[in-house]
């Protein structure tokens, strides 16, 4: 019950958001969320036996998050700032590089697909966003309940023991065409060949995501990126998928939003 509860109230909150947030507003949202992911982040990172600044993970993050959402933004102010962080931590703080890798690379992981999904809501509007994250959404549901009924061989059992090739299948086919369905709707303008394809670029990258956050944990020795959400984990847990496929998603149809 705990479980639904949040559910529900995240999906109420994240929805009035899309809807009804300018964009300048949601920006600021994906930067808090990047803070929160970001905490997480260091979580994962210091169980894996790295110790990056605390302060330095958090910054990098949200200045990504905040530079990716813009749409006039310079992307070199992220590669610069990656660069600054990488020489505090190897120069000022004695670290070697892998601290220093994992500190910007878990930065980039974070920041840069949130200020991107508010870089899609400026350009494509709350139809935009609402199409992909629902898109993520099906896929997961699917993935779920067709690896309940059918599934027989796993995934990826090193990673994650639950996950089958066939709920992955029924990811890939239910979510693509709800990407299709979805986007004659929601973006009748976008062509729907152009629809199945991010459709399906979409979902694989979610796959992706969720089994990449989950070998980090894996390593790292933790069942969840932290308790913030009840029944749910953390922010991290919850946006895995979508880490990875908004990424794709903006630049398969960011030009034609």
């Amino acid at each position: 019950m705990t479980r639904l509860i949040s559910g529900v109230a995240m999906a109420v909150v994240a929805l009035a958001a899309i809807w009804f947030l300018p964009s300048q507003a949601l920006r600021v949202v994906a930067a808090l969320v990047a803070a929160f992911g970001a905490r997480e982040l260091l979580t994962i990172l210091r169980a894996s036996g790295l110790q990056p600044a605390a302060w330095l993970t958090v910054a990098l993050t949200v200045l990504a998050s905040v530079a990716m959402g813009d749409i006039s933004a310079r992307y070199d102010a992220v590669v610069l700032a990656s660069l600054a962080a990488m020489l505090i931590e190897v120069l000022a703080r004695g670290n070697g590089l892998a601290v220093a890798g994992g500190l910007v690379g878990g930065a980039i992981w974070v920041g840069v697909p949130l200020g991107l999904l508010a870089r899609v809501h400026d350009v494509g509007g709350p139809n935009a966003v609402l199409l992909l994250i629902g898109t993520v959404v099906v896929s997961d549901s699917s993935q779920y309940y067709t690896g309940r009924l059918f599934g027989r061989h796993l995934l990826a059992p090193n990673v994650s023991p639950k996950k089958t090739i066939e709920g992955a299948v029924g990811g890939v086919v239910f979510g693509t065409a709800a990407m299709v369905a979805g986007g004659h709707w929601l973006l009748p303008l976008v062509d729907l060949p152009l629809l199945a394809a991010t459709g399906l670029v979409v979902v694989l990258l979610g796959i992706c995501g969720d089994l990449f956050e989950s070998r980090l944990k894996r390593l790292a020795g933790v069942k969840d990126s932290s308790s913030l959400i009840p029944g749910h984990g953390g922010v991290l847990d919850r946006i895995d998928a979508l880490l990875f496929a908004i990424p794709g998603f903006y630049l398969l149809l960011g030009s034609h939003l």
